[in-house]
């Protein structure tokens, strides 16, 4: 049996998928997406602290190349 993209089971059939979804929807069965991956904290910590240590780290003309870069990209995605 196919899983979702939770990982929860799935009918491999469109019938049976059918069946499924009517059920969830009427409420006959409850749509179970399994537990959610606890995040590590000291990992979420780093990743706070990461873009501001690069931008110290960095000469002020470097930010400002990179900010133009993206400031082109966003106008070059906005034309099209």
């Amino acid at each position: 049996m196919p899983t979702g993209p939770k990982g929860e089971k799935r009918p491999a059939d469109v019938i049976g998928a059918a069946v499924k979804v009517m059920r969830i929807a009427t409420g006959e069965e409850l749509e179970d997406y399994g537990n959610a991956p606890a995040k590590n904290q000291a990992a979420q910590e780093l990743g706070r602290k990461g873009g501001k240590k690069r931008a110290e780290s960095m000469t002020p003309e470097r930010r400002a190349e990179i900010a133009k870069k993206a400031a082109k990209l966003r106008w070059a995605a906005k034309s099209n």
